[in-house]
């Protein structure tokens, strides 16, 4: 019975200490992905800003709070015909950018189309990647950093100026609780597009620059928390200033009209709901990646051990006395 039950527990070990690095090396590598259906609303709050008062004599006055609403949903359909021709696993994410001023009402909005790697949340250069309507071609991350993120610099694409910059990786830091990576990066002043929806009336935003001479310009300096194990950004903050400069803003002070001036964080709720959504995913990734497979060994190894015990104990059979002739 003992050889029997040392047998049973050898091959148990066997298999823990296969399956161990089948998880960690094979299966992690495929199932740990951005699912192409995922659905995110985000709320934030720039507190004492400056903003435009485009129906009140284009003049900046200063607001309570300019609330922006940031959603984010996973085109499932786009997903799978880009994936057709990109042979490898493919997210789409249509986000939307809603800017609200202190009465609620819009102040602009823009559409972005988000193609990128399910795995590495490297970008996938296809037809539809856009930022307002004007097609783009990203560089580096957005929005998300890749799995078991490095303590390093980052090429990270910003929407506003429809180009790429480093991101750097400041140090670590705790959030909440956490362990995160803290990251910054500074946009210095651009001249940027004119949003396609803004409360002008009867004027085409698009084609103010071309009729007035009026240009646009921003600068932001971004900071980010991110888990590492997901990549995700537990915290966000920038501090945005937008101006309006030549044109209708000739008249002002050096010929710049500010347009919005602005430190934007998340609202308490979203932030700590944001917290609690990534800290429940990144227990998912560890016991996938780190979790299940040191079980499985330390398993397997306990299974050995015990296998040894009981065939060692086997083979010591008690001495049978010798009867003389």
């Amino acid at each position: 019975m003992r050889r029997r039950a040392s047998l049973v527990l050898l091959a148990f070990a066997v298999f823990c200490a296969a399956l161990a690095p089948l998880l960690r090396w094979y299966a992690y590598p495929r199932l740990a992905k951005i699912p192409a259906n995922q659905y995110q609303a985000v709320v934030l709050e720039a507190k004492d800003a400056t903003l435009l008062d485009y129906t009140g004599g284009m003049q900046p006055k200063k607001v309570d709070k300019v609330t922006i609403v940031q959603t984010l949903k996973g085109n499932v359909e786009a997903s799978r015909q880009i994936e057709a021709d990109a042979g490898k696993d493919v997210v789409v994410w249509d986000t939307l950018t809603y800017i609200a001023g202190p009465d609620g009402k819009m102040v602009s909005q823009i559409p972005e189309r988000y193609i990128f790697d399910a795995h590495t949340q490297d970008p996938v250069h296809a037809t539809g990647e856009t930022v307002d309507g004007d097609p783009v071609k990203r560089e580096g991350i957005e929005f998300k950093w890749p799995f078991f993120t490095e303590p390093r610099d980052y090429l990270y694409f910003d929407a506003q100026t429809r180009t790429s910059s480093p991101i750097h990786y400041v140090g670590p830091r705790t959030y909440r609780g956490m362990d995160v990576y803290y990251f910054e990066q500074t946009v210095p002043w651009t001249k940027v597009p004119m949003p396609k929806k803004m409360p002008i009336e009867g004027i085409d935003p698009a084609t103010i620059e071309q009729t007035t001479g009026t240009t646009l310009w921003y600068t932001v300096k971004a900071r980010f928390w991110v888990d590492p194990v997901t990549g995700a950004p537990v915290n966000a903050e920038q501090d945005i200033q937008q101006e309006m400069r030549g044109g209708i803003a000739a008249s002002a002070p050096e010929g710049r009209l500010t347009a919005f001036a602005g430190h934007v964080a998340m609202r308490e709720d979203y932030a700590q709901y944001t917290r609690d959504l990534v800290a429940a995913n990144r227990t998912k990734v560890l016991a996938l990646h780190t979790y299940a497979p040191a079980g499985l060994a330390l398993a397997g190894l306990a299974l050995l051990a015990a296998a040894l015990w009981l065939e060692a104990r086997g083979r010591r059979a008690p001495g049978v006395p010798v009867s003389g002739p």
